[in-house]
């Protein structure tokens, strides 16, 4: 993990404190990404011998950026990229273009939606992207770091988001007393 992710993660972290936030953003990430690469699924381009859509293509910059902002989480979002890749061509697959944009209006509002209704209600403050743009790419980043230590990976990111606290300094307990007590002289 590089200084600048620590620190990038660590401004956004400031905006992201209540559980139910962090909660409505999973849901949102995911829904705005999938409104994002849905439309982009419809326009086909044939290139190096092969028909591909504008989705990967235009995804690839983002995700080169998250590999290099750290290698674990940038490939675990590379995984659920291709999912939702996926999903959005088999959506665009068996759906017609006005199918697709509806649903990708769907999309939009509904994640939209989450952002705004985390921010407001359970963190009580404006998303972090009104203060600084550039959090709207450290958003999956954000996410797949919780899930990490979710699952007990990445203690280093813990620290930063602040779900467990840092080691203490090991040395005499807290609890014992200054000093000793005499024992009694027997009788």
């Amino acid at each position: 993990m590089n200084a600048f992710f620590k620190r990038q993660l660590a401004d956004y972290v400031e905006y992201h404190r209540d559980p139910w936030n962090c909660a409505m953003h999973v849901f949102g990430i995911v829904t705005l990404f999938l409104a994002a690469v849905l439309p982009l699924s419809l326009w086909h381009l044939y290139a190096l011998g092969a028909y591909v859509t504008m989705a990967p293509i235009m995804v690839l910059p983002v995700l080169i950026y998250w590999l290099l902002l750290d290698a674990a989480l940038g490939t675990a979002i590379l995984g659920a990229a291709a999912v939702l890749l996926s999903a959005a061509a088999t959506i665009v697959s068996h759906a017609s273009p006005v199918t697709v944009w509806s649903i990708t209006a769907i999309l939009i509002f509904t994640g939209v939606s989450f952002q705004v209704v985390g921010h407001r209600v359970f963190e009580q403050r404006q998303p972090a992207l009104v203060d600084n743009p550039t959090h709207l790419l450290l958003g999956p980043m954000f996410v797949m770091a919780k899930l990490f230590i979710a699952f007990g990976f990445r203690h280093d990111l813990a620290v930063i988001i602040g779900q467990v606290p840092p080691q203490s300094p090991r040395g005499p307990s807290p609890y014992v007393e200054e000093h000793q007590v005499e024992p009694l002289p027997h009788s």
